[in-house]
């Protein structure tokens, strides 16, 4: 049996193209699946310009995060950055939300594998894909690299089977590609911050960091490099699908692009794409579980959260604990709960992380070119986080405000 210890230090086996898959198979995963649709019926014929603001505050939090991850390369991203550059109350803050947030992600891409999967049973397999990737990541960085690329390779193809079979189809119209706003501004910053929700996967370039090769060069290539694919995959599918269905058919699709393909005259590739999306939400489980288990490890060291989490497995290299209680956590919330419509809140946790990102990097310099991008990202951060439905936004700022509570109770017990 492999022996188990508390090593501190995690091993640097990542390259660039290695991290470059990772960020991939968390942002063209599930999301691009279902999120056009509810962005579509938020901004009407507004949709290719949100997902374009959603796109520039996501490159703002890009850089922001590649300028930081290089300069702090340990595992756990912005709550380092936040500690580091911003006092320990804004890192545990951001930590928190990222923790929260992106645990319910993971449960909403379980149950989504289990909805494409074997819909009569989705909780039940939702459980065992949270059982068995957990398993993956327990045995190594590297092999949870290896299978990401698998997933990543099947999804890719994938969505140039849609947007080939869209664009070249007899029901494709350029008409239906002109950009207005229908859905207002309101609609349109609401589009965005949905949309957001594709192409948060970068962090999880940031929150390996400890496990990076020459993390000062690899992440700053990494993250950008990760951020245009996504974005250009996210363009041409938006503009296949919309040119099939337009805005209007679009936000009132159940499954966008399976809907697509069936009215570009292709229905027997609607099965194709389900299997994709499938293997897209276990891609993004893949990463999201492997993101979640870093910030706890960093949160653990800090005894944010409890100690024991921060152990380091001696054969594999990985934060075992804290992959294992992740992995309970969301398991036990895949068998109960339906979190698909936590999409919005988890946004707002997200956009709230990458607005400490975003503060963290103004204060690396004083040059006003320096600080432009970082104020721009964390204008949009905020921005976004509250066009998002008020219900997203009423239980993000009420579990951020718990959280807040919390840690002002461990120092008032500390203090004693």
């Amino acid at each position: 049996m492999a022996s188990t210890g508390t090593a501190s230090e995690l091993r640097r086996t990542l390259g660039v193209g290695d991290a470059v898959v990772i960020g991939l198979g968390s942002m063209v995963g599930a999301g691009i699946f279902a999120a056009l649709g509810p962005a579509a019926r938020a901004a009407g014929s507004g949709l290719l310009i949100g997902l374009a603001v959603a796109a520039v505050v996501a490159y703002c939090n890009a850089m922001a995060s590649a300028r930081l991850a290089a300069l702090y390369p340990a595992s756990g991203g912005t709550y380092v950055y936040g500690r580091e550059r911003l006092g320990p109350f804004w890192g545990y803050l951001a930590g928190w939300s990222f923790v929260v947030g992106k645990t319910a992600s993971c449960a909403a891409m379980a149950l989504t594998v289990g909805a494409y999967v074997w819909p009569g049973q989705a909780h039940a397999v939702a459980v065992a894909a949270v059982v068995a990737l957990t398993a993956v990541n327990y045995g190594g960085v590297q092999k949870s690299a290896w299978v990401t690329r698998v997933i990543v390779a099947v999804v890719l193809a994938v969505l140039a089977s849609v947007v080939v079979v869209c664009l070249g189809s007899g029901a494709s119209d350029a008409g239906r590609l002109d950009v207005g706003t229908s859905g207002g501004v309101g609609g349109v910053l609401q589009a965005a911050g949905l949309l957001f929700f594709a192409f948060a996967g970068y962090a999880r370039i940031a929150t390996l960091g400890e496990e990076v090769r020459d993390p000062a060069r690899t992440i700053p290539r990494a993250i950008p490099l990760a951020l245009g694919i996504a974005l250009a995959v996210y363009v041409c599918v938006a503009v296949a699908v919309l040119s099939v269905l337009g805005a209007g058919g679009l936000g009132g699709a159940g499954a966008p692009l399976a809907d697509a393909v069936r009215a570009a005259g292709v229905p027997g590739l609607v099965a194709v794409v389900r299997v994709g999306a499938a293997v897209a939400a276990l891609g993004s489980l893949l990463a999201l579980i492997l993101g979640v288990s870093r910030t706890t490890l960093a949160m653990a060291r800090d005894r944010h959260l409890p100690g024991a989490l921060s152990a380091v497995h001696q054969r594999y290299g990985v934060p075992h604990r804290a992959e294992l209680a992740v992995g309970a956590v969301v398991a036990a919330l895949a068998a109960t709960v339906d979190v698909r419509g936590a999409i919005g809140f988890s946004s707002f946790g997200v956009l709230a992380y990458y607005a400490v990102a975003n503060a963290s990097a103004w204060t690396l310099s004083s040059a006003k070119r320096a600080r432009l991008l970082p104020a721009m990202g964390l204008l949009g951060c905020v921005v976004l986080a509250f066009s998002l439905p008020a219900v997203s936004v009423v239980v993000g700022a009420g579990v951020l405000t718990l959280g807040v509570g919390v840690y002002g109770v461990r120092r008032r017990v500390a203090a004693r």
